[in-house]
């Protein structure tokens, strides 16, 4: 089980299409289970509204349905209040065998740090925004798709908890989230800043190489998995994930000194977790 709220001007701007929160609302929940390895079978929703309005509503709801329906999973209860912000709560419920479940304290020195899928375009699409760069163009797009409608990876969950990864789904940060692994098993590690994969829109509209990397250590939203891997086991789960169309690549490694460091072209320095903070006073 899980639970995630979003409220408008904290998790996502004022101008999101209402489609586009229902679908994000309900793919962050799917996303936490899919870092358990779980198949998602049910949720419910609480929604708090400022008022009562039809059109927007249609909008919410098509975009809920429609990500429950690729996962097949049932909306099964919950309540609507009237409140003075939009706030949006989802519990999702999954199934999975006893004792099978990815966990956040396993990863175990020697282990491969990996993540699926390319990182970091969610968090250019936040900072282009807030810059008010123009979002025309197939690059642009592909990076504003990535924030408001990321794709949760069930699938790819479910095949690397059978190989006993130690997993986390990215939403804070990479540097943040990892460290929560990190810290759960005991256990330190090192990423190295050029084995971070990234997507062609991302390439193409990075500012520079130092925002290019700040924004995919620190920018979160990606819903991509980061897991701690046998090196025995990565090949083998490269190749059943490359089966059902998802990448797997391997970022670092799990080390035995506590803390977590960023090994670049010219030094290795300590990597602070920076991710996103629900506290600090500025918003999204």
């Amino acid at each position: 089980m899980t639970t995630d709220t979003l409220t408008v001007g904290r998790h996502f701007p004022r101008t999101v299409r209402a489609s586009d929160i229902g679908w994000k609302a309900l793919a962050v929940n799917l996303s936490d289970l899919a870092a358990m390895g779980a198949q998602p079978r049910w949720f419910t929703l609480a929604l708090s509204l400022p008022s009562a309005d039809s059109q927007w509503l249609r909008g919410f709801l098509n975009g809920l349905k429609c990500l429950a329906a690729e996962h097949a999973v049932a909306l099964i209860g919950g309540d609507t209040t009237r409140a003075r912000e939009l706030s949006v709560t989802i519990t999702a419920m999954g199934l999975l065998s006893p004792g099978k479940a990815m966990r956040r304290d396993t990863a175990r020195q020697g282990d491969l740090i990996c993540v699926t899928g390319p990182i970091g375009d969610a968090a250019l699409a936040l900072w282009r925004l807030k810059r008010g760069l123009p979002e025309q163009g197939i690059e642009a797009r592909a990076l504003r798709k990535k924030l408001d409608r990321p794709q949760p990876q069930v699938k790819a969950g479910r095949v690397l908890a059978r190989f006993g990864a130690a997993g986390i789904d990215i939403s804070d940060g990479l540097a943040a989230d990892l460290g929560h692994v990190l810290e759960a098993s005991g256990v330190g590690g090192k990423i190295e800043a050029s084995s971070l994969p990234v997507s062609p829109a991302f390439q193409a509209l990075s500012p520079n190489s130092r925002t290019a990397l700040r924004l995919q250590l620190h920018g979160g939203d990606d819903y991509e998995l980061c897991v701690c891997l046998r090196p025995d086991d990565f090949s083998g789960a490269v190749r059943v994930l490359r089966k059902i169309g998802v990448s797997l690549h391997a970022i670092g490694q799990v080390k035995g000194k506590r803390g977590l460091v960023l090994q670049t072209d010219r030094r290795t320095e300590p990597l602070i977790a920076m991710g996103f903070n629900h506290f600090a006073a500025g918003r999204r």
